[in-house]
């Protein structure tokens, strides 16, 4: 089992260098397990690239080698349903020699085992390979979605979905989530650079999916189900969050904006929507 892993984390090294020939195909990696989802993928594409071409090459192969050639006939078994096929359409049998008989001629099927060398190579073959996919992936899949991965410091948002918005909470000046200085801003997620990121995800109405492709996280939103997911973002900027389950009519415009700030700005923005939601409690 070790070395099957230990294989596994080989490959997964040896695919780096095809990755800079494909960064076109994603979006720029911003999250921390980015880079080894992408790593992961391009080898599934690599993978299953070399087996296209090789299955589809085959098949080219034998549309060419079997071609339709002047001197070369179907040998056909005439005989029940078929005679009557092949009288229906205007076919006559043959005699070995080439000669019309107006009698059926009898053609024995040749029958053919084939390789069994052959049948395991070709089974075996994507069995390991994807046994060792699977190696590969469960450690990043539970780094990213076990129920002990999301980080003890991790910063905590509420994001509640609903037809056709992002609503985020945020935690309020006692920096605890689910108070009652807490604040809701709709569609914008901020959050601060280099930082662990908790979202405790809920819906409101119908299945929804929290999608920011620059961090490669998907996560599906559930009516009456709290689902935590957790980022950390590598470098500040501004970033789509779109629902990538169809959600309903409004579906295409179900988008937000997750902006990721240096610890300063993140700080000072923070400090001034605490103020601004304080003065709008005041005057109520």
């Amino acid at each position: 089992m070790l070395t099957l892993i230990q294989a596994a984390a080989d490959s997964s090294a040896a695919a780096a260098p095809f990755s800079r020939f494909l960064t076109w195909m994603l979006p720029p990696a911003i999250s921390t397990f980015a880079g080894p989802i992408d790593r992961l993928y391009y080898i599934v594409l690599i993978i299953t690239g070399i087996a296209f071409f090789v299955v589809e090459g085959g098949l080219l192969w034998f549309c060419f080698k079997y071609r339709t050639q002047p001197g070369r006939e179907a040998q056909y078994s005439v005989g029940g349903v078929t005679e009557t096929v092949l009288k229906a359409i205007g076919i006559r049998p043959r005699e070995p020699g080439g000669n019309v008989t107006s009698e059926p001629v009898i053609h024995k099927a040749h029958y053919i085992h084939g390789s069994a060398r052959a049948e395991i190579i070709w089974t075996a073959i994507p069995a390991i390979t994807v046994i060792i996919l699977g190696l590969m992936s469960a450690g990043l899949w539970n780094h990213i979605k076990g129920r002990t991965s999301v980080p003890a410091d991790a910063i905590a948002y509420g994001v509640r979905a609903k037809q056709f918005e992002w609503n985020v909470t945020y935690a309020g000046a006692d920096g605890k989530l689910g108070t009652a200085d807490d604040f809701t801003i709709r569609n914008q997620l901020h959050v601060p650079v280099g930082k662990n990121v908790l979202v405790n995800l809920t819906s409101e109405d119908a299945i929804h999916s929290f999608f920011v492709p620059a961090f490669r996280l998907r996560q599906d939103a559930v009516p009456g189900m709290l689902i935590r997911v957790w980022f950390q973002a590598m470098q500040p900027g501004t970033m789509e969050l779109a629902c990538s389950q169809l959600c309903g009519l409004g579906h295409y415009k179900m988008r937000a904006i997750v902006t990721v700030h240096t610890q300063q700005d993140y700080d000072a923005w923070l400090a001034d929507q605490i103020a601004q939601h304080a003065q709008t409690v005041a005057s109520r």
